[in-house]
């Protein structure tokens, strides 16, 4: 857990300070020079390339954590795996594209009368699509060589740099929206380069490849894993963007743009589970290619506390000052419609983050078909809600058909983890977590409310909250690494100031 923990952390820092520009970029930035049309345009035409990426990758990125083992020698050289990494989106984006372009009128048709602008940028997602493949191609392989640090750089800092520099550019007319789409599909593009360019650094990077090194047992392996996860990432794409496309197409890109800014609010829940999980994938596709079900289960256990006690403690803050964070951003009176939305989502990020890492260890274990069976069911349920809840509910009813959905689908995928690969992550810190939580929001409504201004009233609910979070989340020793790191910095602060 070690390596994990030191290069999460890393990864979390920059992380944070991607979280800072990019709730500039979303809560003031975005709010104040851009309508609420425009911003679902941004959010759907990205969640559609996203969605077409996913597909043509055909599960490259699960696959290439799960096999990358069996490429590695004792020599350090990865026998043509760089080149097999890159072959398979490669025909599934010369299939896949072709298909968007084909079937263009008849996606269109179910955004023609609601969000008629994203109609009109529609074919701006074909140039996306071939930009985020090999980006997260690329990304994929730094993390695999346990270099995560720099692609989070550019992924969270860099990349948000530029977009909130291109939003600010176009709120004082000095770009069109043509040209705002045009700038904001380049990024991408700039993100892909770099970090290609990054990888040739610190690795040999070579399309050399030998045929004979794969074969038939591993070659059958490797299809069929792929087919699965191909057939798995038709429904888990979709279901991932489910609620912004319907809202999109059943309410308009209006009310998909309300969605998006209170949406990235409770994204800051996820921000350090990415680093974690980033990093301690490769790790979990070796034990359990080995059959080491222990050392599987030890790290789920681990991964599982970290990120519910780090997206939880997020959930409070964010959760205690939500009316202040809707009096401060611009239009906040509009956006405040979504106050539910934001503790629907925050619930079902929860959920996911305690529990997403099960389904990381089926993806990678024998038994990864069953995830197959899984997304198929899910998908139907996350449609059956969306259908049902948003035209009822609005986008309140597009967060709580989320939340059901993800309740659902850990539900079930637990308990695939349980029976086939033996993986528990609830220990009783789990529940001290949890109770710890409920303690600081039931604090949080003692609080007088002594102040109308907001900007006052969140650092002082923050400092009391926060200062009763570290105190308490030491003293029920709810992280053995988060008490010694704690216990480390103590011993070098007093050092320091007794030897002075």
């Amino acid at each position: 857990m070690g390596i994990i923990f030191r290069q999460s952390i890393k990864g979390t820092i920059v992380h944070y300070i991607g979280t800072i520009i990019g709730m500039i970029t979303m809560l003031i930035v975005q709010p104040l020079f851009l309508s609420k049309e425009e911003i679902g345009l941004m959010k759907v035409l990205y969640e559609s390339g996203f969605l077409i990426c996913s597909l043509a990758m055909f599960g490259a990125t699960s696959s290439a954590i799960r096999f990358f083992p069996y490429f590695k020698n004792d020599k350090n050289k990865d026998n043509g795996f760089f080149f097999y990494l890159l072959l398979l989106p490669a025909i599934g984006a010369i299939i896949f594209i072709p298909l968007v372009i084909i079937f263009k009128n008849i996606i269109i048709g179910f955004f023609s009368e609601k969000s008629s602008l994203y109609v009109e940028y529609f074919n701006w997602i074909i140039p996306l699509i071939l930009f985020l493949m090999y980006w997260i191609l690329f990304e994929t392989y730094s993390n695999i060589k346990m270099r995560i640090a720099v692609p989070k750089l550019i992924r969270e800092v860099g990349v948000r740099a530029l977009l909130l520099t291109f939003y600010v550019l176009y709120g004082f007319r000095f770009l069109t929206l043509t040209q705002l789409v045009t700038c904001t599909i380049s990024v991408y593009a700039v993100a892909m380069i770099i970090t290609f360019l990054y990888i040739r650094r610190f690795d040999t990077i070579t399309l050399k490849h030998d045929k004979k090194f794969i074969d038939n047992p591993l070659r059958n392996k490797i299809l069929k894993y792929t087919g699965f996860l191909f057939f798995t990432a038709v429904s888990g794409s979709i279901l991932n963007q489910l609620d912004t496309f319907m809202l999109a197409s059943l309410k308009g890109l209006y009310f998909t743009g309300i969605y998006t800014i209170v949406m990235s609010i409770a994204a800051m829940i996820e921000m350090p589970s990415r680093s974690l999980s980033a990093i301690a994938a490769p790790i979990a596709a070796d034990a359990l290619k080995n059959n080491d079900f222990e050392k599987a289960n030890k790290l789920y256990k681990d991964i599982s506390i970290h990120q519910l006690i780090s997206g939880s403690i997020i959930f409070v803050f964010i959760w205690i000052n939500i009316d202040n964070i809707f009096a401060i951003i611009p239009d906040g009176e509009t956006f405040a419609q979504g106050k539910w939305v934001v503790l629907f989502l925050c619930l079902a990020k929860m959920i996911a983050i305690t529990l997403n890492f099960g389904g990381i260890l089926i993806a990678y274990s024998s038994y990864y078909y069953w995830s197959l069976f899984f997304s198929f069911f899910i998908f139907g349920i996350g449609v059956v809600t969306n259908l049902l809840l948003i035209p009822a509910l609005g986008i309140t009813g597009a967060a709580i058909a989320s939340f059901t959905t993800c309740l659902l689908s850990y539900s079930v995928q637990q308990w695939i983890v349980l029976k086939k690969v033996k993986g528990n992550p609830y220990t009783i810190n789990t529940l001290k977590q949890i109770i710890l939580i409920l303690g600081l929001i039931g604090i949080n409504y003692l609080l007088p409310n002594w102040t109308q201004n907001p900007y006052i009233d969140a650092a002082y609910r923050s400092l009391i909250i926060g200062v009763l979070t570290g105190v308490l989340l030491y003293k029920l020793k709810i992280s053995t690494q988060i008490n010694n790191i704690i216990d480390k910095s103590w011993e070098k602060i007093k050092g320091r100031v007794f030897s002075n």
